[in-house]
């Protein structure tokens, strides 16, 4: 006879077996060495590379106008109804909220949601969008510090997130982030590292995508920026 114990044991060596990486995502890149790897000659690339391989997109366009058209069409894709908007240098740039709202979008700026509501707007979003500080070729990640204008659950709370960045925010290695930004004022009370989607493999050994935070991450990045 089956014990409950021994069917669950059973689902987790199969797990094992089976492997719990992504298959439609190419395998990470095999570090050859502890310490700097730098970017390669094109960061742009190396990081669209490294973000694929971890489960993301990203999309590099030549200016602002385009930038718009592409974050308007994700929005369209993933049929987003409530939008979700932060703030940032190049973002602000974007006259996204129009064309948002052209596309019979609610369009709500986290900026303007009060403390005692945030919790229900945020998770209400359908999508989240928000500028960076920076990109990090060398693992395809996205650097983000917390402020009132760009909160963390703008990132994390949406099952969509979308962020936009320039070119010339992209980074080669992790070690040229923690030189750029250093001690002091540049170093927020929070910064948060984003590469690739949410995903867990704490249950049965079973790789889940989207469980703890946004199932899909789309960068823009603008060539011209």
């Amino acid at each position: 006879m089956t014990t409950p114990r021994d069917a669950f044991l059973q689902r987790v060596r199969e797990a094992v077996r089976a492997g719990n990486r992504l298959t439609e995502a190419p395998a990470a890149p095999v570090r050859q060495s502890v310490g700097y790897q730098g970017g390669g000659p094109d960061l742009a690339a190396t990081f669209e590379e490294r973000l694929a391989a971890v489960g993301g997109r990203t999309y590099r366009v030549a200016d602002l106008a385009a930038a718009v058209d592409q974050v308007s069409e994700l929005a369209r894709a993933v049929s987003a109804r409530r939008v979700l908007l932060g703030h940032g240098p190049l973002l602000d740039l974007l006259p996204l909220a129009d064309r948002l709202v052209e596309l019979n979008l609610e369009v709500v700026h986290a900026s303007q949601v009060g403390s005692d509501t945030a919790r229900d707007v945020f998770f209400a979003a359908d999508i989240g969008i928000s500028g960076v500080d920076y990109l990090v070729a060398e693992t395809g990640s996205m650097v983000l510090r917390a402020r009132r204008d760009n909160p963390r659950s703008l990132s994390l709370l949406p099952p969509v997130f979308v962020a936009v960045a320039g070119r010339s925010q992209v980074l080669p290695d992790l070690f040229d982030l923690f030189t750029v930004i250093g001690p002091g004022p540049e170093l927020a009370s929070g910064l948060t590292l984003i590469t690739g989607p949410s995903k867990t493999g704490d249950i049965e050994l079973r790789l889940v995508t989207g469980v703890h935070g946004p199932g899909d991450i789309h960068v823009v990045v603008v060539e011209s920026a």
